[in-house]
């Protein structure tokens, strides 16, 4: 017994020495605040960080090969304490969710009766599953079970529907998902995704010009979810409030239902979140990337720039606007009359772009004169975006139109009477012409109304159905009087001695063939002069921008292209011929559509941060491009002929001022109003919620 215990305790001494001697021989150091990394994280072994597991993540951590913020579970909370053991400061990460792209589930039809493995990855393989829908979500929950945070669940509709409250971001769903149905984003990801040919868009969300997700925010209004639509909404669209007050909304035109049934009122469901957002004080986290260091000049604070402003802070960079008027919105400000866009109203959305933080403004400052491109780039700004809009007036080719006293080119006739202190309103007559068929033209005569004039005539060279204008402007104009001469061309204007206007005389047109635009062009009718009583004339036919500074010589922006006056951008990236420069909005193309100007804001904005970014600029070959205007474009069959199974339910009228009361006639209150909650909920129930080819037939 002894002696087994001399042998025991003899062995036990040899087994020390060595394991001694090897420790000093293989002793491999580890670095201590692995461990208290490790304790600062979730323990879920999730590898949604990236690595194998939280000692992974935590040596990682360590070791800078990655930040402090990796732990995607952990969240805000985990990435503080975590950089407090590293002695480092953490910045604002943005969140990264996972979302459902498709919204068909169990309406989507059967090609074949599928008697196999109840697992999408597994039907996926017979010819991509029995679903006829080639891009839509198989229903069997792979994403589900692959979930480990009880993120998502199949919804009574037969697809997955996130919890995003739960939701870590891991990426597990995407990983299971075999039709890239579940994808994963940061905000700044959406962002600078654009519309691709093989996205799941229903037909309204293809026409958007700014590309927003019809379909998601009218389900949440649907749900009374507010706040969520008009996130939904500021995804894409930074001024809901003014766009939803002054948009022609071509989406409608594009609104599957329009095929049984009317349209659904799309932009009033876009403004009544919007409204209601504001006005019931609703609390709204924007969340904007972290800071990349980089800053960029953006040369106008127009709608184009203020919404490149708002995406390039989202996207992380520090931006200044340099605007030469004394407040900020351009066009929109100083064009739109009030009793369309309240300037309060316009202010809102303003404030909430600059309640981003990071975007400086200055007012007053004119490029060329009180600055230039040199300056801008030697005041450490690493790109500069040139969004100055279109202020100048076209020539309706009048003899003597700017010299006639009574004759006013429209920018001016606006912005003299819809802002206090830019100067006194342009001095009107009793009887007003104004030539155009664009909502600026409108604006003028329904401006002039209400300025007192006791007679308003539209000169326009076609016919009414031919004008470009809002149908609901023109239809205003009828209603508050406004008479329309059409099929007209001023010739020459008529004065008294002193040069002071008093007619206009026009000859009668007659249509001809179609011209570029599709439309008949108007041939003058011999002999058919005819005179006009008016002492005051607006000149409302288009505007043009400004680029003299690109002609002078020797000058930095000198080398920046222009044609027409407008500056020549690649049209995907909206770089100019100089790599740092960037243009948007009607500057950098024909002047157009509010929603237009703000969508190409976000293009300028993805072509700005690509390039300071070191990153490819081209946009992806799949990539969407409609015509909004001529509703051309579209995903091939997704535009139907017909649809089935619709109940004829009508869509919620406009309420408005009622024509022809003093106030709608002679104050500049707001003439169209805002729907009530009963009315939007009411009309939210009618969108079918369409996918790429399928709807709910019970809407």
């Amino acid at each position: 017994m002894l002696e087994a215990a001399l042998l025991m305790l003899g062995l036990g001494s040899i087994s020390g020495v060595l394991l001694g001697v090897a420790s000093k021989v293989f002793y491999v150091w580890e670095d201590p605040r692995i461990a208290l990394v490790v304790d600062c994280l979730a323990a879920a072994n999730c590898g949604g960080c990236g690595f194998t597991g939280c000692g992974a993540c935590a040596a990682a951590i360590v070791e800078g090969r990655a930040p402090v913020n990796a732990c995607i579970v952990g969240g805000a909370d985990s990435a503080e304490r975590t950089a407090a053991v590293m002695g480092m400061e953490v910045g604002a990460a943005e969140p990264i969710t996972s979302e459902n792209t498709c919204t068909g589930g169990l309406r989507a039809p059967a090609k074949f009766h599928y008697m196999g493995l109840q697992d999408c990855r597994a039907a996926y393989l017979l010819y991509a599953g029995a679903k006829d829908c080639g891009v839509g979500c198989l229903g069997f929950g792979s994403c589900v079970k692959a979930c480990l945070f009880g993120a998502l669940e199949i919804g009574p509709e037969g697809y997955p529907v996130v919890n995003a409250e739960k939701c870590v971001g891991c990426g597990a769903c995407e990983k299971a998902c075999p039709k890239g149905i579940m994808q994963v984003s940061k905000p700044s990801q959406r962002i600078l995704h654009m519309n691709l040919a093989t996205d799941r868009l229903a037909p309204c969300r293809q026409t958007c010009p700014a590309e927003i997700n019809i379909p998601r925010y009218i389900n949440h209004i649907k749900n009374k979810e507010y706040d969520k639509a008009y996130l939904t909404i500021m995804e894409r669209n930074p001024m809901p409030l003014s766009i939803a007050r002054v948009c022609p909304h071509p989406c409608e035109d594009a609104c599957r239902r329009q095929l049984a049934d009317d349209p659904v009122s799309i932009n009033q469901l876009k403004r009544f979140c919007s409204d209601w957002v504001f006005d019931e004080g609703a609390a709204i986290k924007i969340p904007v990337a972290p800071d990349t260091g980089y800053k960029v000049a953006i040369v106008g604070g127009g709608p184009s720039g203020l919404a490149g402003a708002y995406f390039l802070r989202r996207l992380g960079h520090k931006v200044t606007i340099f605007e030469w008027m004394p407040r900020l919105a351009g066009m929109i400000r100083y064009g739109i009359p009030e009793y369309r866009l309240p300037k309060a109203i316009l202010d809102r959305d303003i404030n909430r772009i600059l309640d981003l933080g990071g975007i400086d403004v200055k007012t007053g400052v004119k490029f060329g004169v009180d600055f230039d491109l040199g300056s801008l780039v030697g005041g450490g700004f690493d790109a500069v975006l040139f969004a100055i809009g279109a202020w100048q007036h076209a020539s309706a080719r009048i003899p003597d139109e700017d010299k006639v006293d009574g004759v006013a080119p429209a920018t001016l006739f606006l912005r003299s009477q819809t802002e206090p202190g830019v100067g006194d309103p342009w001095p009107m007559g009793k009887k007003v012409g104004v030539i155009g068929g664009g909502n600026v033209a409108m604006d003028c005569l329904r401006s002039a109304v209400r300025r007192g004039a006791e007679k308003v005539y539209c000169l326009y060279r076609r016919e009414v159905k031919d004008m470009p204008a809002n149908k609901v402007e023109i239809e205003a104009c009828h209603h508050e009087g406004i008479e329309f001469v059409t099929l007209c061309t001023p010739k020459q204007f008529i004065t008294d001695d002193d040069g002071k206007l008093k007619g206009i005389e026009y000859i009668k047109n007659e249509l001809g063939e179609p011209d570029a635009s599709g439309r008949q062009s108007p041939v003058p009718i011999e002999g058919s002069e005819t005179v006009i009583d008016l002492d005051t004339f607006v000149l409302a036919i288009g505007q043009a921008t400004d680029s003299s500074f690109a002609e002078e010589e020797g000058a930095a922006a000198s080398r920046i292209e222009t044609m027409k006056g407008s500056i020549v951008v690649n049209p995907d990236t909206h770089q100019t011929a100089i790599p740092y420069v960037f243009s948007s909005g009607d500057c950098a193309g024909p002047p157009g559509l509010l929603v237009a100007a703000v969508g190409g804001a976000r293009r300028a904005a993805r072509g700005i941060h690509k390039y300071l970014m070191g990153e490819d600029m081209a946009m992806p070959e799949n990539r969407l491009r409609v015509d909004a205007r001529r509703m051309k474009g579209h995903i091939p069959g997704t535009m139907f002929d017909s649809i089935e199974g619709i109940e004829r339910k009508g869509r919620i009228e406009q309420p408005e001022l009622e024509a022809g009361s003093y106030e709608r006639q002679h104050t500049y209150a707001e003439v169209d109003l805002t729907v009530t909650e009963e009315e939007a909920v009411r009309e939210a129930n009618r969108c079918m919620r369409c996918c790429l080819t399928c709807y709910n037939t019970d809407a």
